[in-house]
């Protein structure tokens, strides 16, 4: 893994300070993830047997906080292992998924990332994904685009569902889980593929980035989605619910996609049978 301690936000300001710590506590985390890789992860279950969680979400999760309580010790942070803490100013929130794909890192399967998000005023401002394998960094500010390790990105151009690449990913819940599968059932057949990974903020910077044209799933937490929800927006894409309102951060269902395919990929879903 290459630091990028040379990284220059695209724009200026206080969102750039802003995501100047995002991407050092990203970074942070992500050399707690090469470092564990092959050792004693010390696995244990949360929600369910298949919700895992291991001391290396921990110490990512304790070094993250340490940057921001270090920059922005007034600001809220909120993780996924150890909860919601107050701060003084509550107009500022970081949303902190310390290692998203936690199963994939467990079984050495390449595909996690480090996931972090400044909500200000209750809108998410601010957001940085690393896929830490891969050395690539998803990053976008409110109104100052996406990019990809410094560079520009957009979502596809694809219009018809048939030419679609798409994805989506199964909650730990086993009743979500079937519910998925039988929208996993209507989509297969009418699109060019389908695809389960198993990290679902680079799920949705892939379709920020083109690598993918859509991306659905069912009762995704704020950390999963917050960061790259932003990244995607600001690369050009569309997010929402079952009805095609605009999705809000723990809605049950999320769809995000290129924009062009999004009213046709709806209807496909029958996303308007879901709970929004």
């Amino acid at each position: 893994m290459t630091a990028r301690t040379d990284f220059t936000p695209p724009d200026t300001g206080a969102l750039a300070r802003f995501l100047h710590t995002a991407v050092f506590a990203a970074i942070e985390a992500g050399r707690i993830q090469q470092a564990q890789r092959g050792a004693e992860l010390r696995v244990s279950t949360k929600s369910s047997d298949v919700d895992l969680v291991t001391q290396v979400d921990r110490l990512c999760e304790q070094r993250i906080r340490e940057v921001l309580a270090t920059a922005y010790p007034t600001h809220a942070v909120l993780g996924e292992e150890s909860g919601a803490s107050e701060g003084s100013d509550s107009r500022y929130r970081w949303i902190v998924d310390p290692l998203d794909g936690t199963v994939n890192y467990a079984h050495g399967f390449p595909y996690y990332n480090v996931s972090i998000a400044l909500e200000i005023d209750g809108v998410v401002r601010v957001g940085a994904v690393f896929d830490v394998g891969r050395d690539e960094l998803f990053t976008a500010t409110s109104g100052g685009g996406a990019f990809l390790n410094g560079k520009p990105i957009r979502v596809t151009t694809t219009s018809e569902v048939r030419r679609a690449l798409v994805c989506t990913g199964f909650s730990y819940d086993t009743g979500e889980r079937l519910e998925n599968l039988e929208l996993f059932s209507r989509v297969l057949t009418q699109v060019q593929g389908v695809r389960r990974p198993g990290a679902a903020a680079l799920d949705l910077c892939y379709v920020a980035c083109g690598r993918l044209d859509v991306f659905w799933e069912l009762a995704l937490k704020p950390w999963d989605a917050a960061a790259a929800l932003l990244v995607l927006q600001e690369a050009g894409g569309a997010a929402t619910g079952g009805s095609g309102e605009a999705y809000r951060l723990g809605d049950n269902l999320l769809v995000a996609t290129n924009g062009h395919v999004h009213a046709k990929f709806l209807s496909v879903l029958g996303a308007n049978d879901l709970r929004a």
